[in-house]
């Protein structure tokens, strides 16, 4: 199911709606990256005064270093970690786009759906990132105990919050808040395994800047996959 599921979401790419969002989604996920770090370096900066001394860096002066090669590259590699918050937002933002082009082409007989209110999907998204990056935070204790287990530990966890958040936008569409954590609740192994399957690629530099818009269609192809799986266990 899983891999069908992205196989299915990578096919669709050369589809002119999916491919303008998927672009889009591209943009911006680099520019939250670069907002990021440039809050990395202005509060590293307001830690340790006006000039920082960072591996690959050297003295850190916010700006300079922000628009330098070594800077860039130095990004990439805090993408790692920064792109799972990243992920979650860029997600929240263009699920609905996503995943109605995904019913348009492999789901056409499905009744539209209402869109989501702006204040509840914004309710949403900070609601979730603050368990992600909580959960991050606290995660760093067990990467100091087992620092060679960390990376594991690093998909397993996300992967985990990942999977729970990208099915239950894909299925409140279609069944409202509650009916989309009743049947979250009935597939939690499924979901880990997509949504660590998902955050694996994340933590690799550049590949990860595709992966949000792709993880938002194979999700939207899951939940379909599961409520038909669903309605044929139904008595008649």
């Amino acid at each position: 199911m899983i891999f069908h599921a992205f196989f299915l979401a990578l096919g669709q790419i050369g589809d002119r709606r999916f491919r303008k969002v998927l672009f889009l989604g591209i943009g911006l996920t680099f520019a939250l990256l670069v907002a990021a770090y440039a809050g990395f370096l202005v509060l590293i900066q307001v830690l340790v005064g006006e000039e920082a001394t960072l591996p690959l860096l050297g003295e850190v002066r916010w700006l300079n270093e922000l628009l330098s090669v070594s800077s860039f590259f130095l990004m990439i590699v805090l993408s790692v970690f920064l792109m799972i918050p990243v992920a979650s937002a860029i997600t929240s933002m263009f699920l609905d786009e996503v995943a109605q082009a995904v019913e348009d082409r492999h789901y056409p007989s499905l009744p539209p759906v209402p869109k989501v209110p702006f204040w509840d999907a914004l309710r949403d998204t900070v609601n979730f990132l603050g368990v992600l990056i909580g959960a991050n935070l606290l995660a760093f204790i067990l990467y100091a105990l087992f620092p060679p287990a960390a990376m594991f530990i690093f998909w397993g966890l996300n992967g985990f919050l990942l999977g729970r958040e990208y099915f239950t936008l894909a299925a409140m569409r279609r069944l409202g808040r509650q009916g989309a954590k009743d049947l979250r609740a009935r597939y939690v192994g499924t979901l880990w395994a997509a949504g660590t399957l998902m955050a694996i690629p994340l933590s690799v530099p550049l590949l990860n800047l595709v992966i949000p818009i792709l993880g938002a269609a194979t999700f939207t192809h899951i939940y379909h996959r599961i409520a038909a799986r669903e309605q044929r266990a139904r008595p008649t």
